[in-house]
């Protein structure tokens, strides 16, 4: 499926740009120029099901893999997806190859790994209210609220079934395909200290931005590029 995308800044430097659940390219509205200003030509995406990508009767990682290569060049210099992006990331990575991946908190495992998640939780959050989303995220700017809310409009709940209420796990990759870092919210729920463990001896830096939650560039952007240093 070929997907909606957005595009800050010019050249021949690409970096890639992954959102996670819930969320679009819109997500990015401060990092896409921050990279431009540094000489990238930025292309984010809009997952199938989200923002003005494709409704589809399926949804799945590895359909949203498959829709990343369909869509996104091979071979760039930098790409950056955020949790279930990090994921969308992973598995597509072979296929695109670019020269370095950036994985924010992604979502390739649990603190608990017998932890379900639950779809309809998700899906509660299709109608949230100003109200709430600044209660769960006070560290996020007016702007960042009205993004939130913007993109929970457009996108389409359904995208989470595929969580199904299993265990959600059984990513974590076994090597780093391509020079690879890991940047952690303070803590993260999705990747826990004995995984980012493993992940150092797989090849992986790993890094954690301090007092971040898991939407690291929204709660921290200054925190999130110095993460970056020497990545972007």
């Amino acid at each position: 499926m070929l997907l909606n995308t957005r595009e800050w800044g010019t050249g021949d430097r690409v970096a890639l740009l992954v959102h996670g659940i819930m969320s679009d390219a819109r997500t990015w509205h401060r990092v896409g120029p921050l990279l431009a200003d540094r000489g990238y030509r930025v292309i984010a995406v809009d997952l199938r099901g989200h923002g003005s990508s494709p409704r589809a009767a399926a949804y799945s990682p590895e359909l949203f893999a498959d829709d990343l290569v369909d869509t996104l060049p091979a071979g760039a210099e930098l790409a950056i997806g955020h949790s279930l992006g990090g994921l969308s990331l992973l598995l597509a990575v072979d296929r695109l190859r670019p020269s370095r991946a950036v994985y924010a908190d992604p979502a390739w495992s649990t603190a608990d790994p017998e932890a379900a998640v639950d779809p309809a939780v998700f899906a509660g959050f299709k109608n949230a209210s100003r109200e709430q989303i600044t209660a769960l995220n006070p560290r996020w700017s007016d702007e960042d609220v009205d993004v939130e809310l913007a993109t929970l409009a457009d996108w389409d709940p359904h995208t989470a079934r595929f969580l199904g209420g299993e265990p959600l796990g059984g990513f974590l990759p076994q090597h780093a395909v391509v020079p690879s870092m890991v940047a952690l919210a303070d803590p993260s729920f999705l990747v826990g200290p004995g995984d980012a463990e493993l992940l150092r001896g797989r090849g992986f830096e790993v890094r954690t931005v301090a007092g971040a939650g898991h939407t690291l560039h929204r709660d921290d952007l200054e925190g999130f590029v110095n993460a970056l240093d020497g990545w972007i």
